[in-house]
């Protein structure tokens, strides 16, 4: 039997959606984290077409005080939940599948995930955030993301 609403207790958005080509990174809009204490991105695939090499395509998670890119740095693994390698993708057959969660745990207001591919990837990603632990419990919403500046 369910005892708790989480529904009303969490804000939901689309951190990344994308198709990489190659190596080109690309990096998901900025979750703000201000009034929130916990947060998972959630990463599926679409189509894969070539995974790329051998290493295939990874994911990393980044965090800032600012929404400057040139400001992003790696997020240390201590204060990740989970490990970035877990949602390295490698097959060519991996459409439509779910890779995996990373949580986040650190200090920093904003934060993003950034996948990258290795030659020849040519795939659809598309990356969920979910933050938890709100200051101010309200009715369910939807975090449009913040781009990049």
């Amino acid at each position: 039997m369910a005892m708790f609403d989480m529904r009303n207790n969490a804000e939901m958005g689309l951190a990344l959606s994308a198709t990489l080509s190659g190596a080109t990174p690309a990096a998901g809009d900025w979750i703000d984290m201000q009034g929130w204490e916990a947060l998972t991105f959630s990463v599926s695939t679409g189509t894969v077409t070539d995974a790329g090499t051998a290493s295939g395509f990874s994911f990393e998670v980044q965090e800032s005080d600012t929404t400057a890119a040139a400001d992003a740095t790696a997020v240390a693994d201590a204060d990740l939940i989970g490990a970035e390698s877990d949602l390295t993708v490698t097959a060519d057959t991996d459409d439509d599948t779910f890779v995996g969660t990373i949580g986040y745990r650190g200090e920093k207001r904003y934060v993003r995930i950034v996948a990258t591919g290795t030659t020849g990837t040519n795939a659809a990603v598309t990356v969920h955030a979910r933050k938890d632990k709100g200051a101010v419990m309200a009715s369910a919403t939807i975090d449009s993301g913040t781009a990049a500046t």
